[in-house]
């Protein structure tokens, strides 16, 4: 199995301190976790490519930052990978109200000019059309998007840290396996059986 990093050592060291009542350890976790937290807002707004038209990942990451710092007074993750989950539900909920926010019906986004015009800085791609995988396209894709997320959340325990670290974290299964002190063999299996509930739960619909 593979060893934890320092930092995450130092993670765990804030989150013992946070649980333990000290008030200071939460702006110092989010200091220590700022870097791979903006890696993972970078990510997810990479899903979401016409928020990103009015928004940037730092401003996301701002705003969810702001949200995660909240709830850790109120809900104070036990362990690091609780941690990056909780970081990565309040970074997708900011991205949620975002495309909510820009292309729900009253939405500017939604009523702006975007596509098939002959100006290229305003265009997603080539064709001047959004790309086939941005929630923010329709409303049925941003109900689509949602209902994902919200599978993921309904996903066992294991199989959802498993999920999160992964597939919105982005870590290797040797980097997950020495975060969670398990085989990289017992991660693959919870990988794939994630994988499969979700594969059944949406009927194939399963973002890659």
């Amino acid at each position: 199995m593979t060893a934890p990093s320092s930092q995450t050592m130092a993670i765990q060291a804030c989150l013992d301190r946070l649980r333990g009542g000290d008030e200071s350890a939460r702006a110092e976790l989010l200091n220590r976790a700022c870097g791979r937290l903006r890696a993972l807002a970078r990510k997810l707004l990479k899903g979401f490519p016409k928020v990103r038209r009015w928004e940037q990942s730092d401003d996301v990451l701002q705003n969810a930052l702001m949200r995660l710092y909240r709830t850790l007074k109120d809900v104070p993750p036990q362990g690091v990978s609780d941690f990056l989950r909780l970081a990565a539900l309040n970074i997708r909920r900011e991205l949620l109200d975002l495309a909510k926010h820009y292309y729900g019906p009253q939405g500017r986004g939604a009523r702006h000019a975007t596509w098939g015009t002959d100006d290229s800085s305003t265009r997603g791609d080539e064709s001047g059309l959004a790309p086939p995988d941005d929630p923010s396209r329709e409303p049925g894709r941003l109900a689509a998007w949602s209902e994902f997320h919200e599978q993921i959340g309904a996903l066992p325990g294991e199989e959802r840290e498993v999920f999160d670290l992964l597939w919105y974290q982005g870590l290797s299964q040797a980097e997950a396996a020495g975060l969670l002190g398990v085989s990289e063999r017992t991660v693959k299996r919870r990988w794939q059986s994630a994988r499969l509930r979700l594969h059944e739960a949406l009927k194939g619909e399963v973002p890659e």
